[in-house]
């Protein structure tokens, strides 16, 4: 700690290991609690390492990280521990553009987004509650930058586009812009960022005139080093000199545990009854896509919703996990159970509806580290795979338990869901409906901007409804989930891969594993394993292991088709390297 204290204010490529150390294991730890995968945190230590010098080698489990780093001279090992998981998807996505921003800063090339002057900004306003919006403003700002450049290259030639363009922008004027965030820092203003790309512009086309196109060249090792328009921001800060900025230099021990600090301590976006509303919502859908009618997913609705609310005021106490999951659990139940009485008053077939509490139970399905258990074992990491699915099935255990116990105690049949005899298009019509928001309900509850959530919605819609209809054609259950996380892991990679070639707008750059676990976790068997237990507790066990047996299939078949979408797309996932 001394070690570090002493380098606080240095240039963190100047600092001892033990500085060095406590940036590259910080960004791991906040990977990792954000519910991401072994691997992934790995990858996310290597980047912020790989400036500074420094090799690191790290054993990634479910709550802890052991790292050893050393950049040649020295060694450091540290041990950080969680005290529970959980899961985040804006720190994974924020996580990415301060890896960007960081590398950038010290000579190096962006690696998530491909315009980095997104990152920049967005770590400037890391105070403001909407991030995703943020970036949104960000992107229209270099969208016009670009027009005007191109006005300036050639006056005249794009009146039309220009006109157009400038009759479909709108603004907000009641949507108050972020403020910027201070870290001994002089403010990182507009007029700045239109300095630093009118900078750059002009660099381009003298390229341009030297018969070089930049955007096909690759950059050598010794064109490594930060653009002048970044090192300039921190000009003032650490009284470095200019050699030194072009080396790379620009960003002190204080600035980035600072940063890291804003990411850490960001509330969630929403609110414990929006996040309640979202898993009723999301509950109730995916009770439709299981076979339920009104009455089943009315009555899922009021006990997910209920139950979620309740959960996420224990969690902010730092309750114990399984002890919640089992209340939280046994309330949605009741919750539901009780809401079809009270309808049964009025329409007695609303009793006969005893399938429906499975349905408010959901929400507590632990997604996240299902999948990623499953692509931690397809990059052969069995410690930290084997944990996450003993903390999956650990999870499950507690909520079948709870739901087998409310409907002992209110004599509960659940014989399963009645068919509802819809016409086909009609039923796929709403298929997609559902998927769509169920999809977008668990995006909220894993605490995903709005604008990544309607992106995981419309990838869960399209594949969850493509293996609903072909296990409707005779296509066995397992094969569809197979299929579906296959197309869900290839049109996430579509998606980002868009992002990068310039076709869709830069802050639409978002992770992979943010928009296919929640796009499939609607197509975790959780009936399945819920039916297991309860034939289990009847002594059933010939009926409990064919559900427990239908279930396992299906879990298994969703990581592999993600995985496999990341073999195909991805070289660091097809080689052993």
């Amino acid at each position: 700690m001394e070690d570090i204290e002493r380098d606080w204010d240095k240039p963190i490529a100047e600092a001892g290991i033990a500085a060095k150390a406590s940036v590259i294991v910080r960004v791991g730890l906040l990977d990792l609690s954000a519910g991401t995968g072994s691997f992934r945190v790995r990858e996310m230590m290597h980047r912020i390492a790989y400036p500074l010098g420094v090799h690191v080698r790290a054993d990634v489990n479910l709550t802890d990280i052991e790292a050893a780093c050393t950049d040649g001279k020295d060694r450091i090992t540290e041990v950080i521990d969680l005290p529970s998981t959980g899961v985040n998807t804006e720190r994974i996505w924020l996580l990415e553009h301060f890896a960007d921003w960081f590398s950038v800063n010290l000579g190096e090339e962006s690696m998530y987004h491909v315009q980095p002057e997104v990152s920049q900004g967005l770590m400037q306003h890391l105070d403001a509650k909407d991030a995703s919006q943020v970036s949104a403003d960000l992107s229209k700002q270099l969208r016009e930058e670009k027009r005007e450049e191109r006005a300036a290259s050639r006056p005249g030639q794009d009146a039309v586009l220009d006109a157009l363009e400038e009759a479909s922008r709108h603004s907000d004027p009641g949507d108050p812009r972020a403020h910027q965030l201070h870290v001994h820092e002089d403010d990182w203003s507009q007029s700045a960022m239109t300095q630093s790309l009118a900078a750059r512009a002009a660099d381009e086309q003298a390229r341009e005139a030297e018969q070089e196109t930049p955007q096909r060249r690759k950059p050598k090792l010794s064109d490594r080093k930060p653009p002048k328009e970044y090192a300039e921001h921190f000009d003032h800060l650490d009284g470095t000199s200019a050699a030194q900025r072009n080396g790379g230099h620009g960003i002190t021990v204080r600035q980035a545990h600072h940063r890291l600090d804003m990411i850490e301590h960001r509330k969630p976006l929403y609110s414990p009854a929006f996040a309640g509303l979202a898993s009723a919502i999301a509950c109730a859908s995916f009770v439709f896509l299981l076979g339920g009618g009104p009455y089943d997913m009315i009555g899922a609705f009021f006990g997910a919703g209920l139950g979620h609310w309740l959960r996420r005021r224990l969690f902010k106490h730092h309750l114990n996990q399984f002890f919640v999951t089992f209340v939280c659990v046994a309330l949605a139940a009741l919750v539901c159970t009780g809401t079809l009485r009270l309808i049964g008053l009025y329409d007695p077939i609303a009793l006969q509806h005893d399938t429906a509490y499975i349905g408010a139970m959901l929400f507590v399905i632990p997604g996240f580290p299902l999948i990623t258990s499953g692509l931690d074992m397809a990059k052969i990491d069995f410690p930290s795979g084997i944990q996450r699915l003993t903390y999956f099935l650990c999870i499950v255990l507690m909520a079948t338990l709870a739901g087998w116990m409310v409907a002992s105690v209110v004599h509960l049949n659940p014989t399963g869901f009645e068919p509802l005899g819809l016409n086909v298009w009609v039923n796929g019509a709403l298929r997609f409906v559902f998927a769509f928001l169920g999809v977008w309900g668990f995006s909220i509850m894993f605490n995903s901007p709005q604008r990544m959530c309607l992106v995981a919605a419309t990838i869960g819609a399209i594949t969850d409804t493509l293996r609903l209809e072909l296990v409707d054609h005779g296509v066995p259950a397992e094969a569809g989930a197979f299929i579906g996380a296959l197309l869900a892991g290839l049109l996430a990679t579509a998606w980002r891969s868009s992002v990068r070639k310039g076709w869709l707008a830069p802050h639409f750059g978002y992770p992979r594993i943010c928009l296919t676990v929640p796009s499939i976790v609607i197509m975790v068997p959780g009936l399945y394993m819920y039916q297991a237990m309860f034939h289990l507790g009847s002594f059933d066990t010939l009926t409990a292991l064919d559900w427990a047996f239908k279930a396992f299939m299906v879990i298994v078949c969703l990581p592999i088709g993600l995985a496999m979408a990341r073999v195909i797309t991805d070289k660091s996932w097809r080689y052993d390297i």
